[in-house]
């Protein structure tokens, strides 16, 4: 079982920034990857950071790019999402998400955070 608890949300003015932080009950090294996602209302939750701990390659949501930057640090089992230049658009409630894998029984498991709101003004 992980646990992941995130925090950092909040209400910023569009062009402003902000940090999320999802720390991990376990080792993020043991994990195949973690992400985080966000949900807006009415819509869909969507992908918009994606990191493979053991390759250390991070994906991005197309509308995120050159804005957010998804880190790691592994001594603290924490992973961030630094959002710089927010739009109105971005507003939704972030969620962090781990994967596991369970190689003696070939499954993934996966874990989310409890979220946490954003809200870009215009």
């Amino acid at each position: 079982q992980v646990q992941l608890v995130e925090s950092g949300g909040g209400l910023v003015q569009a062009g402003g920034s902000l940090r999320l932080s999802c720390a991990s009950s376990t080792s993020i090294l043991s994990l195949k990857s973690m992400g985080w996602y966000r949900q807006a209302p009415g819509k869909q939750r969507e992908l918009v950071a994606l990191i493979i701990t053991s390759g250390g390659n991070t994906q991005y949501l197309d509308s995120v790019k050159g804005r957010f930057t998804m880190s790691r640090d592994n001594a603290k089992n924490t992973v961030y999402l630094q959002m710089s230049s927010l739009k109105p658009e971005d507003t939704a409630v972030y969620y962090c998400n781990a994967v596991q894998r369970d190689d003696a029984v070939f499954r993934d498991y996966v874990y989310w955070g409890q979220g946490t709101q954003v809200t870009v003004s215009s």
